[in-house]
């Protein structure tokens, strides 16, 4: 964050990856929505971004790129920031993503910390997305399950990010992505000093994912994600031996995590409800050591 003003903030981020869908416009749209959401993850407003694109020419038509620009084109519309230009490099493999500025009130910025005992853990997209994706190189993912992972990793976090940021109820937010629910929520639980506990149950999961992951269609990130884990978390030995490795899933732009007051998380649950999105209660804060617990 860098503070221009009593009443102004900039805050900056970038993010970009290789194709985790074949279509490439779809690839331009899911990897500008992850790059985005990292603005409204810190309560902040989208002003404008710049694309960063590694295309290697040689092998690829030029029509493709094209196409990845404009499924990136069309989230920046969408999240209400433009396009101002960018970067590209030939480069032997794919990559594209977005370096995006937006904009916050210095008071009034979110962090991945400041989570209190008590407090509600409030997710709001369902896990699974690097499973699926997996699925999905391997050529064994079912249409319709490909069809919904495009659609989960493709929506933005613009409504829920707005709607939590509006509610002043947020005690701690952070998004989902590469460290999988367990390695963001465990960095959240220990530079705030509390533990969390979760009910896998109540975690959303996109169907089938249980299923792939029990056929070991699992990311090497994910499995990493879980080795990193593992020491700060305490499974209840009698929940589905794939629960680990799901709540451990490398997410593509998945949900936001939020720590909510409890006596205003009916409230931010109705907000959010409102604005589209569909959240889940997953569990709740507790008094340190940090750690996090799963039943």
């Amino acid at each position: 964050m860098y503070q221009l003003d009593a009443d102004h903030a900039i805050v900056e981020t970038v993010d970009f990856f290789t194709p985790v869908v074949d279509d490439p416009y779809w690839f331009g749209r899911i990897a500008a929505a992850n790059a985005l959401s990292d603005i409204w993850a810190m309560g902040a407003r989208p002003l404008f971004a710049l694309n960063l694109v590694g295309w290697p020419v040689a092998k690829l038509p030029m029509e493709a790129l094209g196409e990845v620009l404009r499924g990136g084109a069309e989230s920046a519309r969408l999240a209400g920031a433009a396009v101002l230009g960018g970067h590209s490099i030939d480069d032997p493999e794919p990559k594209y993503g977005m370096a995006v500025t937006g904009v916050v009130h210095p008071e009034r910025v979110l962090r991945n910390v400041g989570a209190r005992p008590g407090d509600v853990l409030l997710l709001t997209k369902p896990l699974g997305s690097g499973i699926v994706s997996t699925a999905i190189k391997r050529g064994i993912a079912p249409t319709a399950l490909v069809d919904r992972v495009v659609e989960v990793m493709a929506a933005l976090n613009r409504a829920a990010g707005e709607a939590l940021a509006a509610s002043g109820a947020v005690h701690a937010l952070t998004d989902v992505t590469g460290f999988g629910l367990l390695g963001h929520g465990w960095e959240m639980a220990e530079g705030s000093g509390v533990a969390f506990r979760i009910r896998a149950e109540a975690v959303p999961v996109l169907e089938g994912v249980h299923d792939l992951a029990a056929k070991d269609v699992v990311p090497g990130g994910s499995k990493a994600n879980l080795k990193w884990v593992t020491p700060n978390v305490r499974l209840d030995p009698a929940l589905p031996p794939t629960t680990a490795i799901v709540l451990a899933d490398a997410q593509t732009n998945g949900g936001l995590l939020a720590a909510v007051d409890p006596a205003r998380a009916d409230a931010v649950v109705a907000a959010l409800r409102e604005a589209g999105v569909v959240p889940a209660i997953i569990g709740e804060v507790a008094a340190g050591p940090p750690r996090i617990e799963v039943a």
